[in-house]
């Protein structure tokens, strides 16, 4: 799926890390290499970890809600180290200095593997169109064009807010719901997406991880 390797293992998709247990019935697995599988794996309880300390406001495990984060955070001092000096306070609001090469590099992974297991259509190229950023950013013609039509413009946030921050606020909830028709999801309030077929391109990919980050990835 990701290098056009040897068929040695099978890939969560999304990531169970992002996932609350117990796991919905038949996940979806694709075919990966070792080498490509375990590689992912410290980038994967990266971004679970970041996005559950920027909801949370705080990288102390006993105010973190997913008891599975809150565990590795735990059992991690330095990934808390880490995430602790990535905090920083802008106009008297918490934002997060993520690490977007990490992120990119999971969100990718999971694009693939939509791709690859939905259109029966493995992308080992790069994509003509990657970007992402928390939903709370977007204004509300952004988020109602991600949420329904293709996008052009190609951009991410590298600064997270925090969840109940002004950005939250903003926040648009599309008339008759958030979601639009052919969202598909794996599990309520952690991960969803959707596949779509864009004007002068191959194929797109839209996911939305812990109802917070949004990503479109989308190959000509």
């Amino acid at each position: 799926m990701h290098c056009g390797g040897p068929e040695e293992s099978r890939d969560h998709v999304p990531s169970k890390v992002l996932l609350d247990d117990p796991l919905p019935a038949n996940l979806i697995v694709c075919p990966a290499c070792l080498e490509c599988n375990r590689s992912f794996s410290l980038d994967e309880e990266y971004l679970a970890c970041v996005l559950e300390c920027t909801v949370a406001g705080s990288v102390n495990p006993e105010k973190i809600e997913r008891e599975k984060i809150s565990q590795l955070l735990r059992s991690n001092p330095r990934l808390v180290a880490m995430l602790e000096s990535a905090k920083q306070s802008v106009d008297g609001q918490i934002q997060w200095q993520v690490d977007t090469a990490r992120v990119q590099n999971v969100l990718l992974k999971l694009a693939r593997g939509h791709i690859a297991y939905e259109m029966n259509d493995p992308r080992l190229d790069e994509p003509s169109l990657f970007k992402f950023k928390p939903l709370m950013t977007m204004g509300v013609e952004e988020r109602r064009a991600f949420e329904s039509e293709p996008t052009e413009d190609v951009s991410y946030a590298p600064l997270w807010p925090e969840i109940c921050s002004r950005a939250m606020q903003r926040l648009l909830i599309v008339e008759g719901g958030v979601y639009e028709e052919g969202w598909l999801t794996v599990q309520d309030g952690r991960y969803r997406f959707r596949i779509f077929q864009p004007e002068c391109a191959s194929v797109g990919v839209r996911l939305v991880i812990r109802e917070y980050l949004a990503c479109e990835v989308v190959w000509e």
